[in-house]
């Protein structure tokens, strides 16, 4: 819990999200969560989808 928001997240995707930073955005393009995973090996330009 940070700031009032709670994120859950099941045992099985903790192993792939573990350290992950989620970022909401509100730009030009709109409003967004961008998921920054230092586990990523490859990410779409906007951020919300990622490889592992």
């Amino acid at each position: 819990e940070k700031d009032g928001a709670t994120v859950l997240i099941d045992d099985l995707s903790l192993v792939y999200l573990g350290g992950s930073v989620i970022d909401f955005v509100d730009d030009l393009m709109g409003q967004s969560f961008q998921i920054r995973n230092p586990n990523a090996v490859a990410s779409c330009g906007c951020g919300t989808s990622f490889s592992i």
